[in-house]
C-alpha cells in the first residue's frame, strides 16, 4: 500500500490542518467520520447501550484494576502520586497540538516528505522487533533520525500512552482533574485524531510491530475503558475497528514467531479488552483459549521449561524481563475474568502457577529481581533490579488473590517478607498508584513475613544457577549453543558482551544490595564483570549481532546439585575472539570455590579473570586488607601510585594510547571515563578482605591486581535511547592477569560474601578445609571433608581421585552423618548415550535411584550405569546409598 493511499480520507487535513480548538470542538460531537466505522464484529448488533451486564461488570472490574481500590487517596504516598498524575495529565492536555502526522509536537508518527506531510511505511520484510519506547529526547539528543520508521511508530505508541495517562487522571479520584470537562474532551479529541489520522483500517504498519499490536492497542483500550462513561457507541466502534485491523484474531492462531510466551499474553490481553469494549463474547473466549499454550511447559524455544527456566527470543533467559510482563498479564487477566464464563481456572493454569515458586522466586532476593535474567533491560536507566522486583511482587500479590487458598497465603507471606527487606515501596514513584496500593496492602496485612529460603537451584535450560545461604545469595550466568552470550537489540545493551562469560553476581542481607542498582551498567567497566574470564580485545557495540545472535559453539555448560550445594561448570568461549577456558564453581555452605583451567588465547592481548568489581557508589570509601595489611588505596590524592592522584599514570596512558588501567583502548571499546584513585599489583596474596563486602581466599599465593577508580559514563553509552547525562561511580576491582596469549593458564580463589576479616584470615589459614584435587582442562575436582563433600566437573572421560567416569559429567557427592550418601550426577553436554560412574568408597546398598540408572554395583566401590541421558536436558540424576 502506498503512503498516499494510506492517508486519512479527509483531504482538508493536508491543506489547512486542524487547530487544537477545532479538534476539541469536534470531539464533543457524537461521531467520527462515517468512513472509519466498519462495525464492531460478532455480537455487537445491539449497540453500546445493549451490551450484556456481564461485560459492563467486567469493564468496571478492569477500571478498578487500573485505578486501584481499597486505599485512602488522601493519605501519603497516594496524595502526592495522584497530584503528580494530575499535573502530568494537565501538561499533556496543554501541550496537545493536533496536526496531520502528530498529536503532540516532538512526537511525529509521520515523516515529512517533499510534498508535505505523509505517512512512512515499511514493507513487511522491513518490520522488525525494535525499541518499545522512544529514544531519549533530553539535551544532547542523538541517535535515530525522526523519520526512522521505528521512531515514528514509537511516537504513535507514546501518543496513546499519554492519552492513557490523561484518562487515568480523569477517572482517578484525587488527581485535581478528576472528571474535568476540558480534560475529558481532550482525551476524546486525541482518540479521534489518532483513529482518523493513522490508527485505522487501511493503514499499513511501519516500524515496530509491537507498537501496533501490543503497546499501542493496550493503551488505546485502557483509555477507552477508563473513559467509558463518555464513550459514544460510534467512538467505541471506531476503537474496535482499529484494534481489529492490527490485532485480528488470527494473531493468536499459531504459537510461533512473535505470538509466544509474554507476547502471546499481551496479545490475549488486547483481544480480551477488545471483546469487553465491543461486548464480543466469542473474542473474549478466543483470548482465554489462546493463553493455554503459554501455560504448557516447553522443551525448546520460548516459554517455561521443566527445570524452571524461562526463555524468550529463543535463547535469552528473561524471567526478569519478558517473564515479568507475562506474569503481570496473566495476573491482570486472571483477576479480570475470575468468576466469569471465561475464568482462567483449570488444570493448565494451576500447573502454570507453580512457576511462581520454580521460576521466579529463586531470582528474587530481598525484593530485588536479579539482573542476569533481565536481558537487555539492564541497560535502561529508568529500571533497576529493585524496580523490576517490585513490579514482579505486585503481580505475585495479584496472582495470590487469583489463586487463593494455601498457595495464595504462602505467596502473600513471600511478598511481605521481600517487601520488609527490600527498598521501601513508598519511595518508588514510578510504580503507579494501583500497584503501590496492592503492595502496601500486603505489607499491612496480617500475613506472616516469610524469610529468604536457603538452597541451590540449577536452571540447565537457560545456563543459570542460584545459590542461597543464610545472609547472602549468588548467581552465575553462562552461555552455550542453547543460550546467548547476551542480547543486543534496538540499540539496547550495546556492551552486555560478557554477561554470559561466567558473571558471578552476589548480594548480602544488608550489604551489597545496591551493587547493580546504582548506575552499574552505565559506569562499570564492561570488560571486568565479577567472576568473568575475558580477553581484553576491544569489542564493537553490539558485537556478534542483534537479537541474541552470538552463541558460543559449546555444549558443556551446567552442573549437578543436591538442592543445597552444587558443582557448576562452563566450557567458555570468548565473544569475538579466540579465548577459551574451563570454569568451575563449587557452591558451598559459606563460600563459592572458583576454579579456572585451560585458559588459552591468541588475541594478542591480555586475558584476565575478574575476582570482583564492587560498586562503591558516588562517594564511597572502602577499607581493604591484603594478607592483613591495610591497602593504601584512597580517593584523596594519597594513593599507592606515587601520591599524585594517578595523574602521572593517566598522562602516560594517554601518551601511550592506552587506558589508564593498563589495557589498550579502542574506538569500539568502552568509553575512557576512568580516573584512577590507586592501582597496584600485589604478589604472594593469600587473602583479601573488603570491609562491608566479602572475603577472598587464594589457596596458593597469587599475584593480584587491585584498582580503585572513579568511572564516568552515561546510559547513552549502553542504550541508544538512554540519557547522555554523565554519571560517576567509584569501583574497587580485583583481577588476575593471565598475560597476553596465555596457554593453559589457571586460577583458584574462594569468595566468602559477608565474611569478617577474622573469618577470612582463618579460612586462609585452614589450608585443608577445601582440598583442590584437580584443576586441569580435563577435570576440576574438590573435596571438603568437613562437609563430607566430593564435587567434580569432568570435561572428558577421566579418573581423578576417587572418581572415574566414562563420559563428561558433573558429580556431587554428600556423605551424611546417618551413614548414607547422596550421589548426584548430570550430563551437561546432553550427549551421553550411556554413562558409567565409579566412586571408590565402600557402599553396602543402593537405597534409591533415578529411573535413568540401569545397573548398580556395591561392595568395595559404587558402580553406577546410566542409560541414555541425552533427553534429560542436563537435569541432575540422584542416587542414595548406604555406606559400607
Amino acid at each position: 500500500m502506498s503512503a498516499a493511499a494510506a492517508r486519512p480520507a479527509s483531504g482538508d487535513l493536508m491543506s489547512g490542518g486542524w487547530t487544537r480548538r477545532a479538534l476539541l470542538r469536534a470531539a464533543g460531537g457524537a461521531a467520527l467520520s462515517t468512513g472509519l466505522v466498519t462495525g464492531m464484529g460478532p455480537g455487537t448488533a445491539r449497540g453500546w447501550a445493549g451490551v450484556a451486564p456481564r461485560h459492563a461488570d467486567l469493564r468496571d472490574r478492569w477500571r478498578a484494576l487500573l485505578l486501584g481500590e481499597g486505599f485512602d487517596r488522601s493519605a501519603e504516598p497516594y496524595r502526592s502520586r495522584l497530584a503528580e498524575l494530575g499535573r502530568a495529565a494537565a501538561r499533556h492536555r496543554e501541550s496537545m497540538r493536533p496536526q496531520p502526522g502528530a498529536l503532540w509536537r516532538g512526537l511525529p508518527y509521520a515523516g515529512a516528505g517533499p510534498s508535505g506531510v505523509s505517512l512512512m511505511y515499511a514493507s513487511p520484510s522491513e518490520i522488525s522487533i525494535t525499541q518499545h519506547s522512544r529514544a531519549w529526547s533530553g539535551r544532547g539528543q542523538r541517535g535515530a533520525a525522526p523519520a526512522d520508521p521505528a521512531v515514528l511508530s514509537a511516537s504513535l505508541h507514546e501518543s496513546f500512552t499519554r492519552l492513557r495517562t490523561m484518562a487515568e487522571a480523569y477517572a482517578q479520584p484525587g488527581t485535581g482533574v478528576t472528571g474535568d470537562t476540558a480534560l475529558g474532551r481532550a482525551v476524546l479529541a486525541g482518540l479521534d485524531h489518532l483513529l482518523t489520522d493513522v490508527y485505522h483500517p487501511g493503514t499499513t504498519p511501519y516500524g515496530n510491530w509491537w507498537h501496533w499490536q501490543i503497546g499501542g492497542p493496550q493503551a488505546l483500550l485502557d483509555t477507552a475503558l477508563l473513559m467509558s462513561d463518555r464513550l459514544t457507541g460510534r467512538r467505541a466502534a471506531a476503537c474496535c475497528a482499529a484494534v481489529d485491523a492490527f490485532v485480528p484474531e488470527t494473531a493468536v492462531t499459531r504459537y510461533t514467531g512473535s505470538s509466544t510466551a509474554a507476547n502471546r499474553v499481551d496479545l490475549c490481553q488486547v483481544l480480551a479488552l477488545r471483546g469487553l469494549l465491543g461486548g464480543d463474547a466469542p473474542r473474549i473466549q478466543r483470548a482465554r483459549n489462546a493463553l493455554t499454550p503459554v501455560f504448557a511447559p516447553v522443551t525448546e524455544g520460548d516459554g517455561f521449561y521443566a527445570d524452571g527456566s524461562f526463555i524468550q527470543h529463543n535463547c535469552v533467559p528473561y524471567v526478569g524481563g519478558y517473564g515479568a510482563v507475562l506474569f503481570g498479564g496473566v495476573a491482570m487477566l486472571g483477576a479480570l475474568l475470575r468468576g466469569s464464563p471465561w475464568d482462567l481456572d483449570g488444570p493448565e493454569l494451576r500447573a502454570f502457577l507453580g512457576t511462581v515458586d520454580e521460576a521466579v522466586a529463586p531470582f528474587v532476593y530481598n525484593g530485588l529481581l536479579m539482573d542476569n535474567v533481565a536481558g537487555r533491560s539492564i541497560s535502561r536507566g529508568a529500571q533497576d533490579d529493585h524496580r523490576r522486583g517490585q513490579d514482579m511482587l505486585a503481580s505475585i500479590a495479584l496472582l495470590a488473590e487469583v489463586a487463593g487458598g494455601e498457595r495464595g497465603e504462602r505467596w502473600q507471606a513471600m511478598v511481605k517478607g521481600w517487601l520488609e527487606r527490600g527498598r521501601p515501596v513508598k519511595g518508588s514513584r514510578s510504580l503507579g498508584v494501583a500497584r503501590t496500593a496492592r503492595l502496601l496492602a500486603v505489607s499491612g496485612s496480617a500475613a506472616r513475613a516469610a524469610a529468604e529460603p536457603v538452597g541451590h537451584r540449577l536452571f540447565p535450560s537457560m545456563d543459570r544457577a542460584v545459590h542461597r545461604r543464610p545472609g547472602w545469595a549468588a548467581s552465575v550466568s553462562m552461555a552455550s549453543r542453547r543460550v546467548a552470550h547476551y542480547e543486543y537489540g534496538n540499540g539496547e545493551n550495546a556492551r552486555g558482551w560478557h554477561t554470559g562469560a561466567g558473571w558471578l553476581s552476589w548480594w548480602g542481607d544488608g550489604f551489597g544490595e545496591e551493587q547493580y542498582t546504582d548506575a552499574y551498567w552505565a559506569t562499570a567497566d564492561p570488560y571486568r564483570l565479577p567472576g568473568t574470564t575475558v580477553s581484553a580485545k576491544r569489542l564493537a557495540d553490539g558485537e556478534g549481532g542483534a537479537w541474541a545472535l552470538p552463541r558460543p559453539d559449546v555444549s558443556w555448560v551446567g552442573g549437578a546439585t543436591d538442592g543445597e550445594f552444587a558443582a557448576v561448570g562452563q566450557d567458555l568461549r570468548g565473544l569475538g575472539g579466540t579465548m577459551a577456558a574451563r570454569k568451575a564453581w563449587f557452591f558451598l555452605d559459606d563460600c563459592v570455590v572458583c576454579l579456572g583451567a585451560g585458559i588459552t588465547s591468541a588475541d594478542e592481548v591480555p586475558v584476565e579473570t575478574v575476582v570482583d568489581n564492587r560498586n562503591l557508589g558516588a562517594r564511597g570509601e572502602v577499607a581493604v586488607r591484603v594478607n592483613g595489611d591495610r591497602w593504601n588505596g584512597r580517593f584523596d590524592g594519597r594513593q599507592a601510585d606515587g601520591g599524585d592522584g594517578g595523574k602521572a599514570t593517566r598522562d602516560k596512558a594517554r601518551r601511550d594510547g592506552r587506558r589508564d588501567d593498563g589495557r589498550d583502548s579502542g574506538r569500539d571499546g568502552a568509553r575512557d571515563g576512568t580516573q584512577a584513585g590507586a592501582r597496584e599489583r600485589r604478589d604472594g596474596v593469600s587473602w583479601v578482605h573488603v570491609a562491608g563486602h566479602a572475603g577472598y581466599v587464594f589457596p596458593s599465593p597469587t599475584s593480584l591486581n587491585l584498582l580503585l577508580d572513579e568511572r564516568t559514563g552515561s546510559w547513552r553509552d549502553v542504550n541508544a535511547g538512554g540519557s547522555p547525562d554523565p554519571i560517576t561511580r567509584r569501583y574497587l576491582t580485583m583481577w588476575l592477569d593471565h598475560g597476553a596469549d596465555p596457554i593453559s593458564a589457571s586460577y583458584a580463589y574462594v569468595l566468602m560474601p559477608g565474611a569478617t576479616e577474622a573469618a577470612t584470615r582463618a579460612r586462609a589459614a585452614a589450608a585443608g578445609r577445601v582440598q583442590i584435587v584437580s584443576n586441569t582442562p580435563y577435570a576440576q575436582v574438590i573435596r571438603v571433608p568437613e562437609l563430607g563433600l566430593t564435587a567434580a566437573n569432568l570435561w572428558a572421560p577421566a579418573r581423578v581421585g576417587t572418581l572415574s567416569a566414562s563420559a563428561p559429567a558433573s558429580v556431587l557427592i554428600r556423605e551424611r552423618a546417618d551413614g548414607t550418601a547422596h550421589v548426584c550426577v548430570s550430563d551437561p553436554p546432553r550427549e551421553a548415550a550411556a554413562l558409567a560412574l565409579t566412586w571408590d568408597r565402600p557402599v553396602r546398598e543402593v537405597l534409591s535411584a533415578s529411573p535413568s540408572v540401569t545397573a548398580a554395583g556395591t561392595g568395595g566401590s559404587l558402580r553406577l550405569s546410566f542409560g541414555d541421558l541425552r533427553g534429560a536436558a542436563g537435569a541432575t540424576q540422584r542416587v542414595t546409598v548406604a555406606l559400607g
